[in-house]
């Protein structure tokens, strides 16, 4: 723009009568310009003044206009303001994703920054009782998060927690087994969605226990999914999900801590389009009519049966590995006295037998093979014991909770 005005310039002055060289006045254009404000007078005859005030007026305009253009121009070039992420997560595995966010936010192309963090309120835990913050909050003390960005609302429809994350104005947030209901009012404040980390192949095991729900079908496969969040349980649009073959021997626990590692991946991976919007676009609808349920483990489903197979014994055993547990009652027999005692474990380790073929009387006489507890099961199955606990003891090995049994029968209930 500027030289087009010089060249207007120097043409209309090569043809007029000038008090003042020529260079005068294409000087005073340049350092005008440079201010953002051009006014030359070219001191012309009367007849000549209209045409004079039109190129005035002219570059008095376009000077200002042209300077803000550029302003803007050089302000779109940097760098675009992170989106408002808050991250809502309570136990050890939510703890890994945190960790991966905290990670992701510090690289110099980041689109998002962790501004607050919603967890369970503090509990009484360990043998001390102590008052102890979640697994989440006390990750993110840890790693110097301010105290003061981290909620623990026994509800998350709490007037005064909702009150408190609208003044944040979040863009996103991010749950994974946060452990509390998110209603209506909560899922409307971020713009750009509630996004929730699922350690299942939605629309498979919606619910509270999806790993140990699939651990105690004994699915060959399973997986995690990126949805997002919506008012019917863990129905919302798919926008990404990545598969894992399950070994036969994994338990709940494992299974989580490897499942939620890949969620961490995948989200990081998927957050720029969830930062930009595109992924509520390419999120596809789940399948209501292939979906199964996966309902919160209760306290008393820990006790086995030994009547079912052994794969279904099994299947349980590491599938309610760490909480709530599996429990058996056995009978205790000893041969001299004849006295009989019921003892109550825990079975914490176990695997199907294949080798040893059950009698064809179907006893319930627990023998001992190889450092492994044979029990027998229904449908003529046997299940190896490999680890025990007994009440208030520690873990021990089937070996030496045989050996202290010194010579009484074992039998099942």
């Amino acid at each position: 723009m500027l030289e087009s005005i010089l060249v207007v310039v120097c043409a209309t002055l090569l043809r007029r009568r000038l008090l003042l060289p020529p260079e005068i006045y294409i000087q005073q254009i340049r350092r005008g310009w440079e201010f953002g404000v051009v006014q030359v007078s070219l001191a012309l005859t009367g007849r000549e003044m209209s045409s004079s005030m039109m190129l005035r007026r002219f570059c008095c305009f376009s000077a200002p206009a042209i300077a803000s253009s550029s302003a803007s121009s050089s302000s779109s070039l940097s760098p675009p303001k992170k989106k408002s992420l808050v991250f809502l997560g309570s136990p050890q595995v939510s703890a890994v994703v945190l960790e991966a966010l905290f990670n992701a936010s510090t690289a110099p192309d980041s689109a998002f920054e962790v501004a607050a963090i919603v967890t369970q309120p503090p509990a009484r835990r360990d043998r001390g009782r102590k008052l102890m913050p979640s697994p989440v909050a006390q990750h993110a003390l840890d790693k110097g998060f301010s105290p003061e960005l981290i909620f623990t609302p026994e509800r998350a429809g709490e007037e005064a927690f909702l009150a408190s994350l609208k003044a944040l104005q979040p863009e996103i947030c991010i749950t994974a087994a946060y452990g509390n209901i998110l209603p209506r009012k909560f899922l409307n404040i971020p713009p750009l969605g509630t996004v929730n980390v699922h350690p299942s192949l939605l629309p498979l095991y919606r619910g509270a226990a999806p790993v140990q729900r699939a651990l105690q079908d004994g699915v060959k496969e399973t997986g995690v999914s990126l949805v997002y969040t919506v008012r019917a349980l863990d129905a919302g649009p798919i926008i990404a999900r990545e598969r894992l073959q399950v070994d036969d021997q994994i338990k709940a626990p494992e299974l989580l801590d490897l499942l939620f590692s890949k969620g961490s991946t995948l989200l990081i991976r998927e957050l720029p389009s969830i930062c930009d919007g595109s992924a509520q676009a390419k999120a596809q609808p789940q399948d209501d009519s292939k979906a199964t349920l996966a309902p919160k483990i209760m306290p008393e489903e820990s006790w086995l049966s030994f009547d079912q197979e052994a794969s279904v014994v099994h299947n349980k055993v590491r599938a309610f590995a760490g909480w709530p547990g599996t429990r058996a009652k056995l009978l205790v027999f000893d041969k001299e006295n004849g006295i009989q005692n019921v003892l109550e474990l825990k079975l914490i380790t176990t695997r199907v037998c294949n080798q040893i073929k059950s009698d064809a009387g179907g006893s319930d006489e627990i023998s001992i093979h190889n450092g492994a507890l044979i029990v027998p099961c229904g449908g003529r199955t046997q299940l190896e014991v490999l680890e025990i606990q007994l009440p208030g003891k520690k873990v021990v090995s089937a070996a030496a909770f045989w050996n202290g049994l010194r010579g009484q029968m074992l039998k099942k209930l």
